[in-house]
């Protein structure tokens, strides 16, 4: 069994192409011997953004904090805010982006464990 706060959970910089001003958690993952799901959690700085991306599997989102837009594979905008889930399937092409000019969006990210 495992109990931990999200702030004693080092935050890493997402540096890939396309992404701007996020960093990631993961308060629960592969190194804590989960067998099936993980939970990230993912910070994006005012005016940052995902990378416009798609993978494998599914990924299940909750947003803690901030409010985003949600950009599907034909380009439209969704909007999502705190207390909001969002589901991307699997292949499904997509980008989280930031619109705030002074909040962080902050989000949990639940995805299989072996796609960590």
């Amino acid at each position: 069994m495992k109990v931990v706060s999200l702030q004693d959970v080092k935050a890493a910089s997402v540096i890939v192409e396309g992404a701007s001003g996020v960093t990631r958690q993961v308060p629960l993952g592969k190194a804590d011997g989960v067998p099936n799901f993980s939970f990230r959690v993912f910070s994006v700085e005012p005016g940052g953004h995902t990378p416009y991306h798609s993978h494998e599997s599914e990924h299940l989102n909750y947003v803690i904090e901030g409010e985003a837009t949600l950009v599907d594979a034909d380009g439209n905008h969704h909007p999502v805010g705190c207390g909001e889930f969002a589901l991307v399937k699997p292949h499904e092409k997509h980008q989280y982006r930031n619109l705030s000019e002074t909040q962080v969006l902050r989000m949990i990210c639940a995805v299989p464990a072996l796609f960590e």
